[in-house]
């Protein structure tokens, strides 16, 4: 398959979005355990903060940074530590990692790093005083594709494995999504947000490429994209969106399409024919049962608990 490997640096700039950042005087948190290894790759790596009040074993949300660039980053700590759950900002190793290494579908580094950090963080949950039986995965625009993709890939441990990590579960709680582009298909991306162009060269080529090629990349897509992956049984799942169905003003056209709430829509239709529990939320819209993403990891996590 043909390699373009400067293709992914012309959309970084859609999706490099923090979430809930911190003024830019303020001082970033400081991990429990910092740069703590799940692989043998300088990006395989994540910082652990644990709640310091409440009494362990703390269930855990796995926060993902950038799919791009190498980045770890964790949402507002004041919304789980107080309440007793842990949190830990992932970094994987990237689709600009899989470019220079050769690999024909870039995404695959990315996913399979998801799939590692919740089997090593359950392998070794008791170290960090951790609940290996509660663990939510999210993320914010490109980082929610991970999350999403180990809620909806199904169990992925092989129990012959050699690696002692790759023999432990993959399975998740629940999957937490903000401004979230669920699919890399191109097709069904333009199904659901026409005009929009996202996320190569994931599947080894530029977008308008992709969605020529479309037929002959569907089995990477049926194997890595998070729609052709959902089944009965996937992890629940929630979407935020700060941009309602229509454009606001100030904000360019492929910005708005990138992170148009019309991706969740279209995504929680085929979640609900799978029998998949969906939640949208967006200005105008609110969702059933949870007042947002924030409120669905927490309850969800508790819940797990009980």
């Amino acid at each position: 398959m043909t390699m373009r490997p400067l293709l992914y640096t012309t959309l970084l700039p859609l999706t490099a979005f923090a979430i809930n950042a911190p003024a830019a005087s303020a001082a970033p948190p400081v991990p429990t355990h910092a740069d703590v290894p799940y692989g043998t790759h300088a990006h395989q790596i994540m910082d652990i903060h644990r709640p310091t009040k409440a009494a362990g074993p703390y269930p855990v949300l796995l926060w993902f940074g950038g799919i791009w660039a190498p980045s770890k980053n964790v949402p507002d700590l004041n919304r789980f530590l107080p309440v007793g759950i842990a949190v830990i900002g992932v970094e994987t190793r990237t689709m600009a990692d899989a470019v220079a290494d050769k690999v024909g579908a870039p995404i695959a580094y990315v996913m399979e790093d998801a799939l590692r950090v919740v089997q090593f963080v359950r392998l070794n949950a008791a170290q960090w005083n951790l609940d290996p039986k509660r663990i939510a995965v999210a993320g914010s625009s490109q980082g929610s594709l991970p999350a999403l993709y180990v809620g909806c890939a199904g169990e992925r441990a092989d129990a012959n494995a050699d690696d002692p990590v790759a023999r432990v579960s993959t399975a998740v709680t629940c999957v937490g999504a903000h401004r979230s582009q669920p699919s890399i298909d191109p097709k069904q991306m333009q199904d659901w947000v026409p005009g929009v162009k996202w996320g190569a060269p994931a599947l080894g080529c530029g977008f308008e490429e992709s969605l020529q090629r479309r037929e002959e990349l569907l089995p990477l897509i049926d194997k890595w994209s998070p729609d052709h992956l959902l089944h009965k049984g996937a992890a629940p799942i929630y979407f935020e969106y700060n941009w309602g169905l229509t454009q606001p003003d100030g904000v360019t056209e492929m910005d708005y399409k990138v992170h148009s709430p019309a991706w969740a829509l279209g995504f929680q239709t085929l979640a609900r024919g799978a029998g998949v529990e969906c939640y949208v939320k967006y200005p105008g819209h609110a969702s059933e049962r949870y007042a947002d993403v924030w409120d669905f990891l927490v309850k969800e996590l508790q819940a797990a608990g009980a």
